[in-house]
């Protein structure tokens, strides 16, 4: 059957279309880096004079998305040394130890059981401010923004002169 040119170019679009919707909605689950040994990436935070922030995740997690995509991923782009670990990876990941763990075997050794958890680690794989638990909240920003302040402090690093992340969507 012989299709004429408009018929072509619809099916053209549309196949293209179907490429670039898989793509994107993947990207948005892995926004932050999953690294692959989580003393290496503390080391690369501290040198910055930072803390490290790690987002325990969950795939597929409507408040894990917002969180990564309108707070995290932003702060990362800024030079916020940002991690994601999540519940149903499968990969190993080195301990602030050096000892290999699954992701989920990480996340329970934490104590982690709800998706998001934002934590702060400091020197020695410490946390230096209280967890960020969950994310429904329209002061989600606030809350980031003083955990990150208290890491800070606690982690002896300096504060930055003016406030990097988003304002709240009301």
């Amino acid at each position: 059957m012989k299709r004429g040119p408009v018929a072509t170019r619809r099916h053209a679009v549309v196949a293209m279309a179907a490429l670039c919707v898989v793509p994107a909605s993947r990207a948005a689950e892995s926004a932050l880096p999953s690294p692959a040994s989580l003393a290496d990436a503390l080391a690369k935070a501290l040198a910055r004079q930072q803390p490290l922030v790690v987002m325990a995740s969950l795939q597929g997690c409507p408040f894990c998305k917002i969180v990564r995509e309108h707070y995290l991923a932003p702060e990362l782009a800024a030079g916020l040394p940002v991690v994601q670990i999540d519940f149903r990876d499968t990969r190993a990941v080195r301990g602030f130890d050096g000892a290999p763990l699954t992701h989920e075997a990480l996340l329970k050794a934490w104590g982690i059981t709800v998706a998001p958890t934002v934590l702060f680690f400091g020197r020695n794989g410490r946390e230096v401010a209280e967890r960020l638990v969950g994310g429904a909240s329209d002061f989600y920003g606030a809350y980031l923004e003083e955990r990150l302040r208290q890491a800070r402090a606690q982690a002896g690093f300096p504060q930055p002169s003016s406030p990097s992340l988003p304002r709240d969507r009301s």
